[in-house]
């Protein structure tokens, strides 16, 4: 029971220490949301990425850090019972992660499946734009996409090489690019962890899409860094793409970035803004905001896991914490 009761206490605490955290992450992007509108992109994919991994990790750091050792150093043999109330709410939370787990798996093996069915389908291309190995493949989707993690490789439709000019190419797998700099296909992977693992309390799914939109823009940016000529070729090269779309078609990738997403009908938008743009010097102030303002958001979880490691050290400090195991273990008999 000693065992029992502490595996349920730790997928309890993770649970609500996630659920908690994460509401009050996306109640703050809420709050301050009119004023990100405003943001250069790349900061805006940056704080909402963080806003939605903090929690987990808060989580993590919270059960691996401190209500582990606070049980191991303070709880007593033989312990007490656990509770039907617990026992649901570690079993929901055993649920999350087996989901996470799960669906972690089956989109690698979909995506090694992918990868394979189009490699059989293309051809190796040479191109210098690319820092990746880059394939022309036979697909009816216009497809221009960047898939895996490990081993990311460039894909690009046949028709569409046909159909857009030497720069509008140019400036398309310098958007893919932009995603391959910013690790957008490990942060995807992540992100979609960190939803299953509160598949049974969805909080965050908005911020997940909201990171999606923000993470194309900040490529397009990225790709239209050296002004004007350069964000006309991309929104034309968009444009065309947008016409070659069979109808009720999407790209379908699992672990994986294209330059035309899921929301196709983000394109107008996107058009628009890269009309608009002016020089690269706008890009490169971006970029060293971009660094600060990463920097600033994941300060405080780093002093936060300083401080835990200290406390985990000490079997005083974990006292309090054992104190508020027993108070949550009592409520819920």
């Amino acid at each position: 029971m000693y065992e029992l009761l502490g595996i349920s206490l730790a997928l309890t605490a993770l649970l609500i220490c996630n659920a908690a955290v994460s509401l009050m992450t996306s109640a703050f992007w809420r709050l301050i949301r009119p004023r990100a509108g405003h943001w250069p992109a790349q900061i805006q994919a940056q704080t909402i990425f963080a806003l939605r991994v903090i929690p987990t990790c808060l989580a993590i750091v919270c059960v691996a850090a401190l209500l582990v050792p606070a049980y191991l150093a303070h709880e007593p043999r033989p312990s007490e019972d656990v509770s039907w109330k617990l026992a649901v709410l570690a079993l929901i939370s055993f649920s999350g992660l087996t989901l996470a787990v799960w669906r972690g798996l089956a989109a690698w093996m979909a995506t090694r499946k992918l990868v394979a069915n189009w490699l059989r389908n293309s051809e190796p291309i040479n191109l210098s734009q690319s820092p990746i190995p880059a394939f022309r493949l036979k697909h009816p989707f216009p497809i221009i996409a960047v898939v895996g993690v490990l081993r990311p490789r460039l894909f690009i439709a046949d028709h569409l090489m046909a159909s857009l000019t030497t720069e509008e190419l140019s400036v398309a797998i310098a958007h893919e690019c932009g995603h391959l700099i910013a690790r957008d296909n490990l942060k995807r992977v992540t992100l979609r962890i960190c939803r299953d693992l509160l598949a049974i309390v969805p909080f965050g799914r908005t911020l997940d899409q909201e990171w999606i939109a923000a993470s194309e823009v900040a490529a397009d940016d990225f790709a239209a860094r050296h002004g004007n000529e350069k964000a006309l070729d991309l929104a034309s090269a968009l444009v065309k793409i947008a016409r070659l779309i069979p109808a009720g078609q999407r790209p379908g990738l699992p672990i994986g970035v294209s330059l035309v997403g899921e929301d196709s009908g983000s394109i107008r938008h996107r058009v628009s803004r890269l009309a608009s743009l002016t020089n690269s010097s706008a890009h490169e102030i971006a970029s060293i905001k971009t660094t600060l303002v990463g920097a600033s958001l994941w300060l405080p979880f780093g002093a936060f896991l300083t401080a835990s490691l200290v406390i985990a050290t000490d079997a005083d400090l974990l006292f309090p914490i054992h104190l508020l195991m027993e108070v949550v273990v009592s409520a819920l008999q």
